[in-house]
């Protein structure tokens, strides 16, 4: 039961970021990845939610190098940008 309130906290807050473009960013990446999270991916998912959002989208179009603590597996991922939705 904690995990499914983890889940749709993390939810929430990567689909309520202010700006619409990192809305689709964040929320769309979370709405790809969340399933297949750990507890630890689930934590750093979450620290990367305190983060500004023009950081989080310069580390994900490569534009700015993101701190080493989110390098791995996640920031490989987010960089993918095959999760955002495009409307045709």
């Amino acid at each position: 039961m904690q995990q499914d309130t983890e889940l749709k906290r993390l939810r929430w807050r990567a689909h309520h970021r202010g700006t619409y473009e990192a809305d689709l960013l964040v929320g769309g990446f979370f709405d790809m990845h969340h399933g297949a999270w750990d507890s630890a991916d689930r934590a750093l998912f979450g620290a990367l939610l305190e983060e500004q959002d023009a950081d989080i989208l310069t580390w994900a179009n490569g534009t700015a190098e993101a701190p080493e603590r989110y390098h791995g597996p996640m920031l490989v991922a987010l960089q993918k940008l095959d999760y955002i939705p495009i409307r045709r």
